[in-house]
């Protein structure tokens, strides 16, 4: 019987992108793209999410860009704009499983600078008895040690757990971590997935 679930953050209860900001900064969506993918790609995000301060991030990627300067600057003074909001059907999910005497916690790949931020803006975060953020910890998803880390906090037994992520890796980790596990793509599907697992959800 499941008792817990383990909440991935981005783009399953917060919408996140990068696009969200950039998109204005370009003439094209084509330049935007070619920034993101070679200037500012997701394994730099990444190291942020691992704990590097977001000026040591800039200044380094600054030295091999310096062109891109201001954009790249923009990254940490312009974060709240990547955020697109909250997933509201996500959110109600998460309420009715709060109703319903579930245990939660969240496992995210999030920057200790910026989470905060976020916390201050989503009060349904404070709904969570525990969360893991990667920046915190230095370790990250799909790290084995992040799971391992996220079931000694919450005393979480794996096998009663059902972790969600939007991340394949991610879900295939939690999965070999011995929790059920779902890739969320978008809250209608989670929430039958959940249903299909035992979880009591209204339909």
């Amino acid at each position: 019987m499941i008792d817990a679930l383990l909440f991935d953050l981005g783009n399953v209860l917060i919408r996140w992108d990068p696009r969200n900001h950039y998109r204005d900064r370009f003439a094209s969506e084509d330049e935007m793209e070619a920034f993101l993918a070679e200037v500012a790609p997701g394994s730099w995000n990444h190291e942020m999410d691992l704990g590097k301060p977001f000026a040591q991030a800039i200044e380094e990627r600054t030295r091999l860009y310096p062109q891109h300067a201001a954009l790249l600057a923009e990254w940490q003074s312009e974060w709240p704009r990547m955020l697109g909001g909250a997933i509201d059907e996500s959110v109600a999910m998460l309420q009715e499983l709060r109703e319903g005497g579930y245990r939660l916690a969240a496992l995210t790949n999030w920057s200790a600078e910026t989470y905060p931020k976020a916390q201050a803006h989503f009060p349904f975060l404070d709904w969570f008895e525990d969360v893991v953020i990667s920046g915190v910890e230095r370790l990250a998803k799909p790290d084995p040690a992040m799971f391992a880390l996220a079931l000694q906090r919450t005393g979480f037994d794996p096998t009663r757990t059902v972790f969600i992520d939007d991340s394949l890796p991610n879900v295939e980790a939690g999965r070999a971590a011995g929790m059920h596990a779902i890739r969320f793509t978008d809250p209608r599907q989670c929430r039958a997935d959940l249903r299909a697992l035992g979880v009591r959800l209204d339909a």
